[in-house]
């Protein structure tokens, strides 16, 4: 045990930390300027042999800072079933990357008791990296944390976020989920593809056609490792490819849904079916402009929505008795909970926001669904679940009806990454979907019509003053401010407006939604200043929206 400490040390002092740098891990672990976070991938390296050791299996590495801009990059760490680090760990890797050297050992120590880790217990690490500069030197950051605690690793290269957590799952479902190599998961999903799209009748080239913007970023490169892979099913044109532009720069799935237009570099026609990945691939949104020249978005919801129609109806047609539910935020749209509660007879369950709240929600189901409305998210299906599936795809007795939407089924099972948000993945489920149902792009977006809202940020002199409760629905406090809100919510038609804390930083995130844009606008507005009187707004207070 001692030696392995000794050349952490020697290997510590090459990843210094700089004196007094203190970062939180986070939903997405840690993000910040890339030049401070040598040290922090030296020792998220050491953590991650660490839960190896303990959980005795093999833990990942992903080396990203997602949607954020160039200059930054990041680290998260992906448990044994391809989930996110566990909320204790979450503590110590905090812990860890705010100790400074000279108690990095005790540090390290004191996480080997608590935990009652076996030291001798051989350790296993998979490390992935995206595009940017400076992923190559920091990657290797992590490999030496794990090295220097005798730890094997297994260096991926450039991959996106969810295809290393789908090699941590494979590899510790000892191939049960698929072959953790790049190729086992193209051909995974592909035929999955495949024999999705065999049951969709006469497609023209057109609706095999789709226009993708890889945000400048790995996505890209990864949709064109994998298209030979779809045998011409599907027609892909990559923009943003990399080739010029910068990471997340004007493109990528936040600028499309936060900017509410399409990205710079996108050659599009009215009509065309397009879609923007992240700077990881862990997030889609798709969108397309109308004969008037007018940007349509459709976001996390409208996917879940599309998503979970399909699979209610295969599982009728199957005659499968499972509970199908759709995860949701207080951020999803009112109308979409509506079609999915009255015209779907789907369950819907609202959670806090933060795909882990939402993940663990859809594993009480047998079929879960969610989608952040920022389009990170997937399904998950149950073990009895998929057994029942199985079951039934391989019957001998039953109707030719139930059969096909059985083996339906179970091409859509395979085609899904169940272990985390994957654009590629739900990409290929979305053409599958719309070739099946001969629908197009706008067919999709008319499924219901989006209630107009609104989103705002309050700057509050401290944002622990505000606590919610309802699945962030509610506040409780400061006193008065719900009383207040409800108050203003009843002035408008189909109006409904929540208030939280932000997770990062000192401000109050306001939403607010209604029959139209104007009312829309003037709710946010009112409540944005319920906000600064009533929970310590500072600055000026806030203007009316023009």
């Amino acid at each position: 045990m001692a030696d392995y400490f000794k050349e952490v040390i020697e290997q510590s002092s090459l990843h210094p930390k700089p004196a007094g740098l203190v970062l939180q891990y986070g939903t997405a672990g840690f993000r910040t300027n890339a030049n401070q976070l040598d040290h922090i991938m030296f020792r998220m390296g050491l953590l991650a042999a660490l839960r190896s050791k303990k959980t005795k299996a093999t833990i990942g590495v992903m080396v990203t800072a997602s949607h954020n801009p160039e200059e930054d990059n990041g680290v998260k760490l992906v448990d044994p079933m391809g989930e996110m680090l566990t909320a204790t760990w979450e503590g110590f890797a905090t812990q860890l990357a705010n100790t400074e050297q000279e108690e990095l050992l005790t540090a390290l120590k004191d996480i080997v008791k608590k935990e009652e880790i076996n030291m001798n217990q051989e350790a296993s690490v998979f490390v992935g990296k995206d595009t940017r500069s400076s992923s190559a030197s920091l990657s290797q950051a992590v490999l030496d944390g794990v090295h220097a605690l005798g730890g094997h690793s297994k260096n991926y290269g450039l991959v996106t976020t969810p295809q290393l957590h789908y090699m941590v799952c494979c590899k510790n479902t000892h191939g049960k989920y698929g072959d953790a190599t790049l190729e086992g998961y193209y051909s995974k999903l592909c035929q999955a593809f495949l024999q999705l799209t065999k049951n969709a009748s006469n497609r023209t080239d057109d609706q095999k056609h789709l226009c993708v913007d890889g945000a400048n970023g790995i996505g890209a490169l990864k949709v064109r490792e994998m298209e030979s892979h779809l045998k011409k099913e599907l027609q892909i044109s990559i923009f943003n490819d990399g080739s010029e532009g910068k990471l997340n720069h004007q493109c990528g799935a936040d600028f499309v849904k936060v900017q509410q237009k399409p990205p710079t570099g996108i050659d599009m026609n009215s009509g065309d079916r397009c879609c923007s990945f992240d700077g990881d691939a862990d997030r889609i949104v798709y969108y397309y402009t109308d004969s008037q020249g007018l940007f349509h978005l459709l976001d996390g919801d409208k996917i879940a929505t599309l998503i979970s129609t399909f699979l209610k109806e295969l599982l009728v047609q199957a005659g499968l008795d499972l509970k199908i539910a759709v995860v949701q935020t207080a951020y999803a749209n009112g109308s979409s909970t509506h079609y999915l509660e009255n015209t779907m007879k789907v369950i819907v369950r609202c959670t806090k926001t933060g795909v882990k709240h939402l993940h663990h929600a859809a594993q009480e189901f047998d079929v879960g669904v969610y989608f952040e409305a920022n389009g990170h998210g997937t399904v998950l299906f149950s073990k009895s679940a998929e057994e029942k599936l199985q079951q039934l795809a391989e019957a001998t007795n039953i109707n030719d009806e139930r059969k096909k939407a059985a083996l339906l089924l179970q091409s859509t099972v395979n085609i899904i990454n169940q272990t985390v948000g994957d654009a590629i993945s739900d990409m290929l489920l979305i053409e599958a979907i719309l070739a099946i149902k001969g629908m197009t792009v706008q067919q999709w977006d008319a499924i219901y019509s989006d209630l107009p809202n609104r989103q705002l940020k309050v700057k509050v002199s401290d944002r622990r003053l505000i606590e919610t409760t309802d699945a962030e629905r509610r506040a409780v406090s400061p006193a008065g401010l719900q009383e207040a809100i409800d108050t203003l919510v009843k002035k408008y038609s189909q109006a409904r407006s929540f208030v939280r804390p932000s997770g990062t930083e000192d401000v109050v995130r306001v939403y607010a939604e209604a029959n139209t844009q104007e009312s829309a606008n003037a709710l946010a507005h009112e409540v944005s200043l319920a906000v600064y009187r009533l929970a310590g707004g500072v600055g000026d207070e806030p203007k009316p929206l023009h």
